[in-house]
């Protein structure tokens, strides 16, 4: 049986006809019953297909895939696995059971921020970090696609920010108040 979801302009852009769209079976539940039974594979701009990997990392042959190394300093453990050209790092990470640092998801913030030791990255969608960030080797996971075989290394969030907007704080990083704190906190 073919489920045919409707198309709403709010939730995703639809590049194919209704009739031309593949559909993608899901687990079942424990309970034997799943609501969305079907999951649609659908393409967007800046990510041609959107859709589940199988467990061993089944991608279009047609889309290059590279190998994207993860040095994460914060838990000193390296990954390395598969991404399509086309899909977010973080995001195939993840889907792969890969555990690596985010907050926002939406390239706002630099909790996934990377710093790259070899290879290529695009970031289109990268606004928590500045051009020249970007220029010294900087990157986001969570909005970042390979462009080429990757190795990056993790850094701290406070670091990343600090590189980004250190210049705006004259006197250097601001130490935290635990008696201000206290205080702040008293008064509700």
């Amino acid at each position: 049986m073919e489920l045919a979801l409707p198309c709403h302009s709010s939730t995703l852009v639809c590049r194919k006809p209704a009739s031309e769209r593949e559909i993608t079976p899901l687990k079942t539940n424990s309970f034997g019953f799943n609501p969305s039974k079907y999951r649609r594979k659908t393409t967007s701009e800046l990510q041609a297909t959107v859709g589940l990997a199988g467990p061993a990392g089944s991608y279009s042959p047609s889309i290059p895939t590279h190998k994207v190394t993860v040095h994460d300093r914060q838990r000193g453990t390296v990954h390395e696995f598969l991404v399509p050209e086309d899909q977010y790092i973080l995001h195939t990470a993840e889907s792969q059971n890969i555990s690596l640092p985010f907050a926002c998801r939406h390239g706002c913030c630099t909790s996934c921020a990377v710093r790259i030791k070899s290879g290529e990255i695009r970031q289109p969608e990268a606004l928590g970090i500045s051009a020249e960030l970007k220029s010294k080797g900087y990157a986001l996971l969570c909005v970042g696609f390979p462009s080429s075989d990757l190795e990056v290394e993790t850094q701290d969030e406070d670091e990343v920010y600090w590189l980004q907007f250190g210049r705006y704080f004259a006197r250097g990083p601001i130490d935290r108040d635990d008696y201000a704190l206290e205080l702040a906190m008293g008064d509700e």
